[in-house]
């Protein structure tokens, strides 16, 4: 294949006594004319590949059939009127509605299908006030991270032209029990400001509806450390308001006040550890995994704040790790995960447990979606073969209801999903789910498809995915693997995958491969691996080490270089996760396995198909122009390396239908080719050519 030419430069740098090469450092330069011509035409030549790709538009057309979907989300209540989000089959964007009682007249609240002709302006987050009247929303230019706040009075469906505010990236509005404000995080847009410097900035502010912005009062001031976030909560009550200062995704510290007090108090030091609280009644529920790797609960009376004076009322469990507490209609709602898969458990606000939802099946189910005082809530419940269902439930009686549900034309009892656990390198047992259709033979021909994340304590649950089952009926096995860095078991499975021990993500995923092979479900030119983000550092970190292993990778918004990730995008943030280059033992262990720089020229690696957003703003693209160029340039690579760059996007890619069809159409109609499987119309047969 004939590549757009990147050439090689003689660019090197000594860190900490090492030598270490960086020949496309230029790619880094997004806005130079010859980075923008590289791009353009990188695009084009894999735009034009897999155009030709056999059962590209035959993908495509299926995959319309499934991504267009009615859908409905759980409500959210709000002085007797209920907000919920649709989506259409005839639409791109989701959209938000309103009805002024449960059974009431339906109306369309906020519609980002009306906000530009060429779609490239996405809603983020959106708040009704206590009373229903008024809604805090987000708008984010090409799905970026970046956003601008906006209010709007839901009886007329005006925007209102003052309570604009820019600098909405971080920001998670807290409305007052008045009705007449919000706290939120405020991050600066001045251009001033270093890229890598800015998280450092973040503040909490309180927006006083119908004033100027920037009048804002300040109310928690910037950290000045770019490796941590602030995020605020306001008590539904309005009693109490807590900072929360989060160092990476496993320790924080918790600061209070009450609103018109001068200063706020620190309730706790993180030192390692992580806490949660929700405020209800003049106590504090705290969850925590100090002294507990799968998370404690305890009540805390404000009165009597210290450390030493917490209750704990929800003890660790001995094998569930628990994710998210709440309150609702009075009682404690507990989501956990058992070997990977939802429990959703209710307690008293003593602790005392009182019953476990029953859900559906195994699969991914949310927390309840409620209010503290209202006996009526919703749970979402999804897997691999079930879309998503909508329950209604009494959180006093336990008595459930089906609410909601997406039909697809699909038939989910044509597949088998099975959890097997493996050994990993240093003999650590890991679990994996396993979907394939039933019928399967284990002969070692299927074409498989690896999926993994392995890190920021993510835990990968059994979700559906419409977008594997032209994959399952072509006779594939999809497998995903609950590597260590994710959350599935806890504070030390997470452990187990950040900072100097993050090889054991990458051990993990390489023996998910090696079971995979082993047990006959598949061989090493039939097996694929999937990954985005963090998890695009992981398919990328498995290419460059074990490039026998695999027959195709698709690498999405990556990490790549980890020796400059910290100076771009977010990357301050992620290095309590990963660590920092400057530091010389942090440095040997991020250059030992940075992808970008393990890219050898005498390796034959998988076909590679890259997927980058232009305007990622979370993870910069230059990791993955480095990349992509350096295995184009590699001269004893005869496989394909392409890099398709999804136009106004973010780091999680464009948020229209039609888009995603298009990428979910190249990305399979890659792995089909890669892996040789033929498809078919009006079926399709996994078949070697």
């Amino acid at each position: 294949m004939s590549y757009p030419a990147s050439r090689a430069e003689a660019q090197v740098d000594t860190l900490h006594g090492v030598q270490v090469a960086d020949p496309y450092r230029w790619l880094e330069d997004e806005k130079a004319p010859e980075v923008q011509a590289w791009m353009k035409a990188q695009d084009a030549l894999a735009r034009g590949e897999l155009a030709k790709m056999p059962g590209r538009d035959a993908l495509a057309r299926r995959f319309k059939e499934l991504f267009y979907a009615d859908s409905i989300s759980p409500p959210s209540r709000r002085n007797g009127r209920f907000f919920f989000v649709r989506t259409h089959k005839d639409k791109e964007k989701s959209i938000v509605y309103w009805r002024p009682s449960e059974h009431g007249t339906e109306k369309v609240l906020l519609d980002p299908n009306t906000w530009s002709k060429d779609g490239t302006i996405s809603m983020g987050m959106w708040a009704p006030s206590w009373d229903g009247k008024k809604v805090v929303f987000s708008q984010k230019p090409n799905a970026a991270d970046e956003a601008v706040l906006h209010v709007m009075d839901v009886d007329t469906g005006e925007w209102s032209k003052v309570d604009v505010i820019e600098g909405g990236k971080y920001a998670s509005p807290k409305w007052t029990p008045d009705n007449q404000g919000f706290y939120y995080e405020w991050l600066p847009t001045d251009p001033s400001i270093p890229v890598d410097a800015r998280p450092g900035y973040t503040t909490i502010r309180y927006h006083k509806l119908g004033t100027d912005p920037k009048t804002d009062a300040l109310v928690y001031p910037r950290t000045g450390d770019p490796t941590t976030f602030l995020q605020s909560d306001l008590s539904r009550d309005g009693k109490y308001l807590f900072v929360y200062v989060i160092r990476g995704w496993s320790e924080n510290d918790i600061y209070w006040k009450r609103p018109g007090e001068k200063d706020f108090r620190l309730l706790v030091k993180g030192n390692g550890a992580k806490y949660e609280l929700t405020a209800w009644k003049d106590r504090f529920y705290v969850t925590t995994d100090e002294g507990a790797s799968r998370q404690r609960v305890f009540v805390v009376d404000p009165a009597k704040p210290e450390r030493a004076q917490w209750k704990e009322i929800v003890p660790e469990d001995p094998v569930a790790a628990l994710q998210s507490t709440k309150v609702i209609g009075g009682h404690l709602a507990l989501e956990y995960l058992k070997d990977a898969a939802t429990e959703v458990r209710v307690a008293t606000l003593d602790g005392k447990p009182v019953r476990t939802v029953q859900l559906p099946g195994v699969g991914a189910a949310s927390n309840l979606v409620g209010l503290e005082d209202l006996d009526e809530a919703y749970y979402v419940f999804t897997s691999f073969t079930t879309p998503r269902l909508v329950y209604k439930t009494s959180v006093s009686t336990g008595k459930s209801e089906e609410w909601a549900r997406v039909d697809l034309p699909m038939d989910p009892d044509a597949y088998t999903v099975q959890q097997v656990f493996y050994p990993s390198k240093d003999g650590t047992r890991v679990p994996m789910f396993l979907v394939y259709r039933k019928g399967l033979k284990q002969d070692g021909t299927a074409p498989t498809l690896l999926y993994g994340y392995g890190g920021f304590n993510v835990s990968m649950e059994p979700v559906f995915r419409a977008s594997i089952l032209p994959w399952l009926d072509a006779g594939g096995v999809y497998a995903v693997a609950n590597l260590r860095g994710g959350g599935e078991y806890g504070k030390a499975w997470h452990d187990a995958g950040r900072l100097e021990r993050k090889q054991n993500v990458f051990d993990d995923f390489n023996a998910a491969a090696e079971y995979l092979i082993k047990e006959k479900y598949t061989q090493p030119r039939r097996l694929a691996i999937h990954g985005g983000s963090n998890g695009g550092l992981l398919v990328g970190a498995a290419m460059t080490q074990r490039p026998e292993l695999y027959g195709a990778v698709v690498c999405a918004v990556p990490l790549l270089d980890m020796v400059r990730y910290h100076l771009f995008g977010s990357g301050r943030t992620w290095i309590p996760e990963y660590g920092t280059p400057e530091k010389p033992e942090e440095f040997k262990t991020l250059y030992a396995y940075s992808p970008y720089h393990h890219v050898r020229p005498d390796v034959r690696y998988p076909a590679l198909l890259m997927m980058s957003s232009d305007h990622d703003d979370r993870v910069d693209p230059m990791h993955a122009r480095k990349f992509v160029a350096a295995v184009q340039n590699a001269a004893g690579n005869r496989s394909a390396a392409l890099l398709r760059i999804e136009a106004n996007a973010g780091h999680g890619g464009a948020d229209q239908v039609a888009k995603q069809i298009e990428s979910s159409a190249d990305l399979f109609a890659f792995l089909f080719h890669a892996l040789e499987v033929e498809m078919r119309q009006g079926g399709v047969a996994a078949q070697g050519r």
